[in-house]
């Protein structure tokens, strides 16, 4: 059977309503990311799968292929390092996770954020730049980053090359396809704790299951009940954890934290510069309120994930004590140092 052949019958059999084992996405993905497949089955295979929530097996199958071809960061003990990777497309925040994974590195955890641009302008990719920091370093020096600072940026295109043989197909798509969930499962230096959020509360337990199969570490899938692919701030969040041994699912808010509610116009920016300048501020000693806050909760869930602390609250009140003594400030520019040292690799 040939490559396009093999992937027509994945498409028949979901076009039937049947699901694909890990083997056939697999199989599926090998032909989309080598490039042996024409754009018509790809979009075919791709429109299919986005008028349903795929299964934890899709994923996971799907992932494996993107993780075989990524280019990898080699670090010692993978297994340690935490991720604060979502997925986007939903209502658009500060860049919450980027400055949680500053604070949870200020605090003695080493973080490899994945990211990308967005289709906003106001992505993980973007506001970093904004910060000073070099996002098109080579491997090397995101490597040095990561030793150095205890955190690095993973810039997506710059690791999934293989991913540019469906970006003709995505765009004419026009809606998101299941590689918008796959990115946060593609990590390039195989983090083994992830605080992944979703923008559709039925994607969380998929993702988690395709986690736990992929042999996560400790990580936690995560949905607000206001729509939000973060905690929120302003409404409960549904946050599902997963090991080895299983999936736990508990609800967590603001107050059962130690934190107040505050409404989401505190923590929605409407452009790049004030995405910047909130993130600026929710890591900044004395600068009270809803961004401080939300950043307080995702950093402290990364804390907990890395076992830097034994519970969330203990994490909140960690991650308050290194802002107020200018530690993330001092991380945050001291990244910006190291990540400028070298001359970005021409690589593309």
């Amino acid at each position: 059977m040939s490559e396009t052949e093999q992937l027509a019958d994945a498409v028949s059999k979901i076009k039937d309503g049947q699901s694909l084992s890990v083997d056939e996405m697999s199989s599926a993905f090998r032909v989309i990311m080598g490039g042996g497949a024409p754009d018509g089955i790809i979009g075919a295979f791709l429109g299919i799968l986005a008028t349903r929530v795929p299964t934890g097996d899709e994923l996971c199958g799907a992932a494996i292929v993107m993780r075989e071809c990524v280019t990898r960061i080699d670090f010692p003990d993978p297994g340690t390092l935490v991720d604060t990777c979502g997925t986007g497309g939903a209502p658009k925040t500060f860049n919450v996770s980027t400055a949680a994974g500053i604070v949870a590195a200020a605090c003695g955890v080493r973080v490899a954020k994945h990211g990308n641009r967005s289709r906003t302008g106001r992505g993980s990719a973007e506001v970093l730049e904004q910060l000073g920091i070099n996002i098109e370093i080579d491997v090397a020096t995101q490597r040095e980053c990561l030793e150095k600072v205890g955190i690095c940026f993973c810039y997506a295109p710059r690791h999934h090359k293989a991913v540019a043989h469906v970006m003709p197909v995505r765009k004419q798509l026009g809606f998101p396809t299941i590689f918008n969930l796959l990115g946060p499962l593609t990590n390039p230096c195989s983090a083994g704790r992830q605080l992944l959020g979703v923008w559709d509360n039925g994607y969380v337990e998929p993702v988690a299951m395709a986690l736990q199969s992929l042999g996560t570490s400790k990580s936690v899938i995560v949905h607000s009940s206001d729509g939000l692919d973060e905690i929120s701030i302003a409404a409960p969040t549904r946050m599902m954890y997963v090991s080895k041994y299983g999936l736990v699912e508990e609800q967590v808010d603001p107050e059962s934290l130690g934190l107040r509610l505050w409404g989401l116009q505190s923590v929605t920016a409407t452009s790049l510069s004030e995405a910047k300048e909130i993130l600026l501020k929710s890591i900044t000693k004395g600068q009270e309120g809803g961004p401080r806050d939300m950043v307080l909760m995702s950093a402290a869930v990364s804390l907990f994930l890395a076992e830097r602390v034994e519970s969330v609250r203990e994490g909140v009140e960690l991650a308050s004590k290194t802002i107020d003594s200018g530690q993330v400030l001092d991380t945050l520019h001291h990244w910006v140092e190291i990540s400028n040292t070298h001359i970005p690799s021409t690589e593309r």
